[in-house]
């Protein structure tokens, strides 16, 4: 699996025109597909595609040959890409009538429409490296469910410079690539800076500044205005395979790359990464990963899921293609997972998002927002992201007092339900709803509602209250003492936004 094997990207910009001419993007691929034999690549369930695809066009053509891996005429190669450059850059190779490709090439839609596409290991467009039973340790990933969630929450102001810590096949150096003046993307596998290098070509996107490295050793001291990794996060007992498994002890990876990032980001710079950390036995997870954030940095992390320790075995023995090995191989690998959990007292694994943003504000008074939300949430959640800053600035800013004499107004898309049995004469309880970013619930009582129902910025907090005060006949000065931190935590939730 030698770096020498990959094609060049000499002729990256005439495939290119060719595969967009017969509409292999994401979007000619769902419409010749078909919707249930789309969702079944990520299922690693290739006959739908095969049975849409048995026409002669040059769609067809394309999707058999590079996501579906199946060879196709030398006739059909030739009416639908440049076949001798692509030949002769090792994109495809003739086996006597027949062309075969070389690598894998998925379409992937850009957030603004842009037709890109992901260079990957052969097999692993569809499906993952479960998808192929691969065992290669250096084997390289396309896209998957982790890599665009992360593309999706990342912040995406315009940068002078960003780093993708861990590259891969290199979707995430290719996000940044469209609002980052200079990227940087790093990887310990050297398969993986050909992968990116070639994605970026194909692409049409500017070449990135590609460095063989583990962690942030590539970049020496260099800052960056925004770091983003999908980083081997698993829990694993060895490193066996160099996309996933992390190659220290339990979530020792996690831990030193979110503790490492605070020294190399810039003033007002975000470091995002996807982590996984231990459940274990007498502490708790949130207390853990707050240990991890770096001094001079506020932080919101998000736990997205739970597994036990054999549910998680299971799954990244799954992803392998461990379960398709002889049972007794299995077994014992299992076991092994087993027997690293036990001895590091592990009763589960989480799953989240870990976010960083260097701010001078937060030296001795950092916000650190850890929870547990694993309901759906509106992507992409990138300005939800800076939003959530925004807010926690706003807040150390601003006193009990302060907040009463501020002006607020209900964010877009919030709606109050009330719930109790039916027929009741008041409801049992009230929830204030959010229909985009994180579209949390929260419950409030009269008064919050009533607060919140009213807030369009023309009033002051404290005058409004004292009008709720007058209509519930309550004490406007204990109503003023006891409501700012129901206001706050509103504000924090982002129920309601300050007018500034």
């Amino acid at each position: 699996m030698s770096t020498t094997s990959l094609p060049a990207s000499d002729s990256a910009a005439r495939l290119r025109e060719a595969l967009i001419a017969a509409a292999f993007t994401a979007d000619g691929l769902l419409e010749l597909l078909g919707a249930p034999a789309y969702a079944a690549l990520a299922r690693s369930e290739t006959v739908p595609a095969l049975r849409a695809t048995r026409g002669d066009s040059p769609l067809d053509t394309l999707v058999r040959l590079f996501l579906l891996q199946r060879p196709v005429p030398v006739a059909a190669a030739a009416a639908a890409l440049p076949l001798e450059e692509c030949a002769a850059d090792g994109w495809v190779v003739r086996d006597g009538d027949l062309v075969g490709a070389t690598v894998d090439v998925r379409p992937y839609g850009g957030p603004e429409g842009q037709d890109w596409f992901i260079v990957s290991d052969l097999g692993c467009a569809v499906g993952g490296a479960g998808g192929i039973g691969s065992h290669e340790e250096g084997v390289v990933l396309g896209v998957g469910g982790a890599s665009t969630t992360l593309a999706g929450i990342t912040v995406r102001g315009p940068v002078t410079s960003a780093l993708d810590l861990g590259t891969g096949s290199g979707i995430q150096a290719l996000h940044a690539a469209q609002h980052a003046t200079r990227v940087t993307a790093t990887d310990v596998n050297p398969r993986a800076l050909e992968f990116t290098r070639l994605t970026l070509a194909l692409s049409g996107a500017a070449p990135a500044d590609l460095r063989e490295g583990s962690l942030f050793d590539p970049v020496g001291t260099e800052t960056y205005d925004l770091i983003v990794s999908n980083p081997p996060f698993v829990i694993s007992p060895g490193a066996r395979l160099t996309y996933r498994d992390g190659g220290m002890g339990g979530d020792d990876l996690c831990r030193t790359l979110v503790q490492q990032a605070g020294e190399h980001l810039g003033e007002g710079g975000y470091a995002q990464f996807l982590a996984n950390w231990q459940h274990v036995e007498g502490e708790e997870w949130q207390d853990r990963v707050r240990s991890w954030v770096p001094a001079g940095c506020d932080a919101w992390i998000v736990q997205r899921e739970v597994q036990d320790v054999t549910q998680y075995a299971e799954l990244w023995l799954r992803d392998s293609g461990d379960h398709r090995t002889d049972p007794a191989l299995y077994a014992e690998r299992y076991e092994a997972w087993l027997d690293e959990f036990e001895a590091r007292s592990t009763r589960a694994v989480g799953f989240g998002w870990i976010t960083l943003r260097k701010s001078a504000a937060a030296v001795g008074n950092p916000s650190i927002v850890a929870e547990e939300w694993p309901h759906a949430v509106e992507q992409p959640l990138g300005p939800a992201v800076e939003a959530h800053f925004a807010r926690q600035d706003y807040l150390r800013e601003h006193d009990d007092a302060a907040l009463l004499s501020a002006h607020f107004t209900l964010a877009e898309e919030v709606v109050q339900e009330q719930v109790g049995l039916p027929g009741a004469e008041d409801p049992e309880h009230v929830v204030l709803r959010q229909h985009r970013g994180m579209r949390r619930a929260t419950k409030v009582d009269a008064v919050g509602a009533g607060f919140a129902g009213v807030c369009d910025g023309s009033l002051p907090a404290g005058r409004i209250l004292d009008a709720i005060a007058q209509l519930m006949a309550e004490d406007p000065v204990l109503l003023r003492d006891r409501t700012p931190q129901a206001i706050r935590l509103l504000v924090e939730e982002g129920f309601l936004e300050p007018v500034r």
